[in-house]
């Protein structure tokens, strides 16, 4: 129960990352305000959970919407904790085809809103002495090929914003960090690809396998692996970190494949054979 009588902010939390991390904070003794725009999944969780989740209809593309969640949670007591994690695939074209427009609202969904949720919480946090945010960054920031150059763009940003807000609110004794996961199990990847709904669990299945052979650890990510990284960087036990990321990827960036696969053929190996 580490975070006993403490509230938490969690946006995106209707479904996925968000969803699972929403209850582990319940379970470890927070009071949770939920933020999404899928009112029923939102709606559905918090008629569930004894009191112990809210909901709001929220878009954080939306600066008031994103002020008034926040507002909501600290009016019952005040904040203690904020979970930046809300967002979508955004944007799929490449750099020499993307609109303006396209860029500009997967910008808003992604970064935009990550600075505007810690604008709003952090006087508040400051108020009460201090808090604790994390955002939700992606592998897609440390290097190319994970996603959409849109959303690998903006989740760069989440991390180096993560570090710069730490910096500005380490006086009020407000930590921010981010968490980075790779490849998870949620519908991000099937929604991303317009994959109907009566298709989607079948493709989670195919997403799933494929990425348990992309990575040393040989399953595929769970929401709850980022909501155990999440409660803990909100919880006393993380308070000397402030400024960083935790990457929860299963190993996907260790490095190239042969670095982990003994059966995947590597630059060494091939030189060998000149020997």
């Amino acid at each position: 129960m580490r975070l006993q009588g403490r509230r938490a902010v969690v946006t995106g939390g209707a479904s996925g990352i968000g969803r699972a991390t929403a209850l582990r904070l319940v379970d470890e003794g927070a009071e949770v305000w939920i933020g999404d725009i899928d009112t029923a999944a939102g709606e559905a969780i918090a008629a569930t959970s004894n009191g112990r989740i809210h909901f709001r209809h929220t878009d954080v593309t939306d600066a008031d919407s994103i002020k008034a969640l926040i507002e909501t949670a600290d009016a019952a007591g005040g904040l203690d904790i904020l979970f930046n994690n809300a967002g979508a695939g955004g944007a799929r074209e490449r750099i020499d085809e993307i609109a303006a427009a396209d860029w500009d609202r997967t910008q808003a969904l992604l970064l935009r809103s990550v600075a505007l949720g810690i604008r709003h919480a952090a006087p508040l946090m400051t108020a009460r002495g201090g808090g604790a945010i994390v955002n939700t960054s992606s592998v897609s920031a440390l290097g190319t090929g994970y996603a959409p150059i849109a959303y690998s763009t903006a989740k760069a940003g989440v991390l180096h914003l993560t570090k710069l807000a730490a910096a500005e609110l380490a006086r009020h004794n407000i930590r921010v960090n981010a968490v980075v996961p790779g490849f998870i199990t949620t519908n991000i990847f099937t929604r991303h690809l317009d994959v109907p709904e009566d298709r989607r669990q079948l493709a989670n299945q195919v997403i799933a396998g494929a990425a348990a052979r992309a990575q040393p650890v040989k399953r595929a990510g769970r929401p709850e692996d980022i909501a155990a990284a999440v409660a803990y960087l909100a919880s006393d036990d993380a308070a000397f970190v402030t400024g960083t990321h935790i990457l929860i990827d299963g190993g996907l960036t260790i490095g190239t494949r042969a670095s982990w696969d003994e059966n995947e053929p590597s630059l060494f190996s091939a030189l060998e054979a000149f020997q």
